[in-house]
């Protein structure tokens, strides 16, 4: 499954959060592989963050990765950058955004 999320960086953080996810830490990426994320890319427009995540379950990896140790430490250190998570109708919150359009899905349809 395919999950967006969006998040907003603090005032003036953009070069550190950009340093810190320039390798992020093996034990993570260990875990992403663990819990069934396949791939996260995050783009960015302003102080605006856009996260494309891959997984199997993200209800699921989202508890797992909730007991996480590594995961834990990870959040700790980016959220010094990360000024909250938003939601699907702008609302502080870590659910995915709502899909509006997707031209693999229209194409499958055709």
């Amino acid at each position: 499954m395919r999950v967006a999320l969006h998040s907003e960086i603090k005032p003036g953080a953009i070069e550190r959060y950009r340093e810190s996810h320039a390798v992020i830490p093996a034990e993570l990426v260990a875990t992403f592989d663990r819990v069934g994320i396949r791939s996260w890319t995050i783009y960015r427009s302003g102080h605006r963050l856009f996260h494309d995540v891959i997984c199997d379950d993200w209800e699921a990896a989202n508890a797992a990765l909730d007991r996480d140790a590594a995961n834990a430490r990870w959040q700790e250190d980016i959220g010094r950058f990360v000024e909250l998570f938003r939601g699907p109708d702008g609302e502080d919150g870590y659910s995915p955004l709502e899909l509006m359009w997707d031209l693999e899905t229209q194409k499958r349809r055709s």
